[in-house]
């Protein structure tokens, strides 16, 4: 039986890590420590992946889990007057997910916190935000970055065009709701928590097993794409989120869900079919799912002949992509699962 709270710790240990995508080495840092005294070989790539190996009982064999470590944000597209910043989407992002509230400018030299503003709302139809309030969304071409610092002193801090902005750590502390844990950037961060079980609890597998903390999956699965590029893998697992919609037949809970089908195309049929094998082994029941708009480091890297064999194992998940909700007994049945199956002689 799982502690609850443990897995809670470490997930908000991670989260509290900021890692938009392409600037991640502060949560690269973090897990470079971690791995190195889990007694695992760990290093981090030309791709900025962090890799942990577990060498299996047949060494001429191999796959890897992958857990992408970037989460979505904004990027800065212009300094503005009065110290107003203003940034445009980096991955799946929306300003209305986030809200008006602290955020952070991670600058060259120093993180600067502003206020992620949409204007203010006593006004009437002379004011443009007067539409967000009534017909549409708010867009990221509608906020802006408040700081009240100077062109100059946001230059001096080290923010220019491509700096990025996520939520602040102000707002990132993350939130026990009995069973479950709420936080921002569950995905992917409560997957890396489940890598960093696996290098704790997998001591020999059936073939060697890479533990890949991927680099920018959010703006194209760019890490895992450059990993099994260079990787010759007999398969590939990614561990991700999976939307709890009307539209999909996954309740929320403890059981694990294995897709079939994304907007990259299909998973292996035979992959799956192992990791619903190693359920019933385990007397764990799994939900499945085809999924519209999602995509994984697996599918993509299977959709460009990078893996021959990829599957994705998921956890259900409240609002992705915004303030996430997930049922922590769901993360640590994905660990016991992908450990039994990693145990299990490979086909």
């Amino acid at each position: 039986m799982w502690d609850y709270e443990q897995l809670f710790e470490i997930i908000a240990e991670l989260v509290m890590h900021h890692s938009p995508s392409g600037v991640e080495s502060e949560i690269n840092q973090f897990l470079m420590q971690r791995f190195a005294a889990l007694g695992v070989e760990v290093w981090c790539d030309r791709a900025d992946n962090i890799i942990a190996k577990i060498p299996g009982l047949n060494s001429d064999r191999a796959i890897a889990i992958t857990a992408h470590k970037d989460e979505i944000g904004a990027i800065v597209k212009n300094l503005g007057d009065q110290g107003r910043v203003e940034v445009r989407k980096l991955g799946g992002s929306y300003p209305w997910v986030y809200g008006e509230g602290v955020v952070d400018l991670l600058g060259d030299h120093q993180t600067i916190n502003g206020i992620l503003s949409f204007g203010s709302r006593h006004v009437s139809h002379e004011s443009p935000q007067k539409n967000q309030q009534e017909d549409t969304a708010v867009k990221w071409e509608n906020a802006w970055i408040e700081t009240k610092l100077t062109t100059a002193e946001l230059e001096a801090a080290g923010i220019r065009p491509g700096t990025r902005m996520v939520v602040g750590k102000h707002r990132k502390h993350p939130l026990r709701l009995k069973d479950h844990i709420a936080s921002y950037t569950l995905d992917n961060k409560a997957s890396v928590a489940i890598l960093l079980a696996l290098a704790q609890r997998l001591k020999q597998p059936a073939v060697d097993v890479y533990l890949v903390a991927s680099a920018k999956e959010e703006v194209g699965a760019v890490g895992a794409l450059f990993f099994t590029q260079n990787q010759r893998l007999d398969a590939l697992i990614a561990l991700e989120i999976c939307p709890l919609s009307p539209e999909y037949p996954i309740e929320d809970g403890k059981n694990p869900v294995i897709l079939s089908q994304d907007a990259y195309g299909i998973y292996d049929e035979n992959l799956n079919g192992q990791l619903r094998q190693s359920a019933k082994q385990l007397e764990m029941p799994v939900q499945l799912v085809t999924l519209s708009q999602f995509g994984s480091d697996a599918s993509i890297a299977m959709k460009f002949g990078h893996v021959g064999r990829a599957a994705c194992l998921a956890f259900p998940t409240q609002n992705t992509h915004g303030y996430e909700i997930a049922h922590l007994g769901a993360i640590a049945n994905c660990i016991d699962l992908l450990k039994t199956f990693c145990e299990t002689e490979f086909e």
